[in-house]
Formats: C-alpha cells, sequence, structure tokens
C-alpha cells in the first residue's frame, strides 16, 4: 500500500502544564486592584473505541487575551486546570490506542465559558486521516458456487475507497493486475520490485477529469460485470459506479447500459478481457497517470521484456508492461500460506500479503475499519502491509448489494 502512515502531532516528554500570558501583568498594588476569579476545569478525552490516550498534548487558550495552557495527558483520560473565568478553546492533537490494539493519531477541539467555581469539558476525538487517494478497501476475486454447485466465474469487483478529508475524482483512475505471481518465484532479468510493478492487465476509470466526485468517507464498485447476479449465489452489481468491459460470450457477459464500462488499456487475455485468478496469488495496484502521461504514452514507453530459466533449462522471454512505483497509489498482495514465495510490490507500496480460499468460497478481503469520522464514514487502516490491514477470508461487503 502507497504510504499514508498517520503523522503524529504535538508530542512531549513529559506531561507538564506551561501557562503563557499574552497581557501585561498586574501587580495587585494601589486602590482598585481587580484579582481574577479562578475555577478549576477538568478537561475530559473522549473517543469512540479508543482504550487509551498514549500522548495527547492540550492546548487551552482564552480567546479574549489570548493567554495559553498547554498540558500533555499521558496514559490519562481527565485533567484539572486552575484557570481564570473566561472563553476558552481547547485543542487537542496526539496519539491513542484503540480498543483493536492499534496505535492512530487522533484530534479534537471544544469550547467552553468558564464562569463557575468548577467546570467541566469534554474533548471528543476523532481519528485522522491523511490519505492523499484511493484505497482498496475490498478486493472479491474467490468466485461462488451456483446452488446447482458449479462455479461461477462472474461477480468479481473492486471497492475503493476515498479514505481523505477532501473530495476525489475517479476519473482516470487505473487498475491493475500483476505480472507475477506471490505463490511462484523465478529469477528475473531485468527485475526491480522498488522501481516498477509488472502487469498482466491495465484498465482506467474514464471520465473527463471532474466527471465522477467520491466524497470522504465514500467508495466506488469497479465490477467485472453490473448485473444482479444473486441467482448464481454472487451478488447484486447492478449499482455498480464502472464495469470491466468483455466480449467473451463463454462467460455471459451483460452490458449494464446504466454503468460506464473501464477503459482496457493492456490485457494478456482474449476477448478484451479482464480477469481475476480466484485463488490467492496476485497482487492489485491503484494509480494515477502523471502529467503528461496517458494510456497511449503509457503503451509507447513503458514497454516491459524479461526473461527466466525455464524447467527444461532453455531462457523465456516475455513482453509486457510495467507501472512505475511512483503512479501507484495503494496495492495488496494475495497469497495462499502454504504456497508463498514472495511479495511482487516494493516494501513502500506493500510489505505482506492478505488471503481468501478456496477457489469460488464467496469469501473476500477486506480493509480493516480503525473508526468513524464525526459523520459516520469509516476510516480504514492503512500501515503498508496488507497483513496488518486486511481481514482475510471475510464475508463481502456487498452481500445486501450496493447500499450507499
Amino acid at each position: 500500500m502507497k504510504k499514508r502512515f498517520l503523522i503524529f502531532g504535538l508530542l512531549a516528554a513529559m506531561a507538564t502544564t506551561v501557562t503563557v500570558s499574552c497581557s501585561r501583568d498586574d501587580d495587585g498594588f494601589g486602590s482598585g486592584a481587580v484579582v481574577a476569579q479562578k475555577s478549576n476545569l477538568t478537561v475530559t478525552l473522549s473517543g469512540k473505541d479508543i482504550s487509551s490516550y498514549k500522548n495527547v498534548a492540550v492546548e487551552i487558550q482564552e480567546v479574549n487575551t489570548g493567554a495559553i495552557t498547554k498540558y500533555n495527558f499521558v496514559n490519562q483520560s481527565a485533567h484539572t486546570f486552575d484557570l481564570p473565568y473566561g472563553s476558552y478553546k481547547v485543542v487537542a492533537n496526539g496519539e491513542a490506542i484503540m480498543v483493536s490494539l492499534d496505535e492512530v493519531q487522533v484530534g479534537g477541539t471544544a469550547n467552553v465559558d468558564i464562569n463557575t467555581a468548577t467546570s467541566n469539558v469534554l474533548v471528543n476525538l476523532q481519528i485522522k486521516q491523511f490519505s492523499q487517494d484511493f484505497l482498496i478497501e475490498e478486493v472479491f476475486f474467490t468466485g461462488v458456487k451456483t446452488p446447482d454447485n458449479k462455479n461461477y466465474n462472474n461477480s468479481r469487483y473492486f471497492k475503493l475507497v476515498n479514505n481523505t478529508d477532501k473530495v476525489l475524482y475517479a476519473d482516470n483512475l487505473i487498475i491493475s493486475g500483476s505480472e507475477f505471481f506471490t505463490t511462484v518465484k523465478r529469477v528475473i532479468t531485468p527485475y526491480n520490485v522498488e522501481e516498477y510493478f509488472p502487469i498482466s492487465n491495465m484498465m482506467v476509470l474514464t471520465g473527463s477529469g471532474t466527471q465522477y466526485p467520491v466524497q470522504p468517507g465514500d467508495f466506488i464498485v469497479v465490477a467485472d460485470n453490473a448485473i444482479d447476479h444473486t441467482a448464481s449465489n454472487g451478488f447484486d452489481l447492478r449499482n455498480a459506479d464502472f464495469e470491466f468491459p468483455s466480449s467473451n460470450p463463454s462467460l455471459g457477459h451483460v452490458d449494464n447500459p446504466a454503468v460506464p464500462n473501464a477503459a482496457v488499456v493492456y490485457t494478456k487475455m482474449s476477448f478484451n478481457m479482464i480477469f481475476l485468478y480466484t485463488t490467492s496469488q496476485e497482487a492489485y495496484v491503484i494509480a494515477r497517470f502523471p502529467a503528461g502521461e496517458n494510456p497511449a504514452t503509457f503503451i509507447q514507453n513503458y514497454k516491459y521484456t524479461y526473461s527466466y530459466t525455464n524447467s527444461a533449462g532453455n531462457t523465456t522471454t516475455v513482453n509486457s508492461y510495467k507501472i512505475p512505483n511512483s503512479w501507484i497509489v495503494d496495492a495488496v498482495n494475495t497469497s495462499r500460506d502454504a504456497d508463498f514465495q514472495h511479495i511482487i510490490t516494493g516494501a513502500s507500496l506493500d510489505a505482506g500479503y492478505t488471503s481468501a480460499s478456496p477457489g469460488y468460497s464467496g469469501k473476500t478481503v477486506r480493509r480493516k475499519v480503525l473508526g468513524q469520522t464525526a459523520n459516520g464514514k469509516n476510516i480504514y487502516k492503512d500501515t503498508n502491509n496488507s497483513a496488518s490491514d486486511f481481514t482475510r477470508d471475510s464475508q463481502s461487503s456487498l452481500i445486501n448489494g450496493i447500499i450507499r
């Protein structure tokens, strides 16, 4: 997965309280001297599914004078401050531990007017997210068994989520599958996973550039066939955002005219087809063309010819294509534990693998949820390690259809 580390803010070495005043000190001498009334203000931190507050820096500012009080909550959820009457803004930033034991960055604000001897304020903390583009939320590739126990080769999909705090556009997003398998390891020449990702296919989500906006926390579904597959024990994908194009009559592909087709830039398969293997052995990436690049320049400039020694002792030469790692915004490796050989992405993209087995089981791989935003949208885990970020052998999130 593309680097999307949670960047922690405002940390201090120990729990201390510091008050800084922006107004002139009053020496209190002379007639008419005013003694400021004080209050004991208790600040309490709170957050959904947070088990402890590892180190949260709190800054309390009196909005009229600008006086600032700072304190670090270290393994504590509440602290009492001795403050003058006034109107205060409370800002919190730092590290917390979830009930899942994940360490996350959190932040929150609150406002409070102090005009009594004791006061309280609750700061509701939210998990922060700093992804810059879409994440792969889920990939369903295993397929299903029909009611009469036959293998069903439709109903596969990618589910991509906007895990940022800004509007993203699905227009021109690249989806590709790997040329190599995690379950097969050969001595490939040339081959450098830290520079590029060899591919067996590439499709691009068409659009003008701002035609398909996706709000923060929302998702899109790219389906192999955007129809209702429930009669075959598959999923109802009629409300997908895009679908794979295919002209293979053996797969019974029926185009949904209400769902735009992705554009196939390159595939090694016949009938212009993109196909996901039913067993965990591929890696998948989503990427963006940088300025000056497009499908035509990709086909022209990013050919990848490699060779290896085959089982007969002869040299096999293969022509394919490669995506520079710098284009890739997220990646996921899949494999079967008993057959795992190697990760086929650079470590900066993904350092582990997830799995869904066996084939035609209806199981999927789904990204873990860390918490929710203030408006109830999921926030997803992203540590660049699919072994940690994904739940393997999951039930499909679309078992009841595509529900927004």
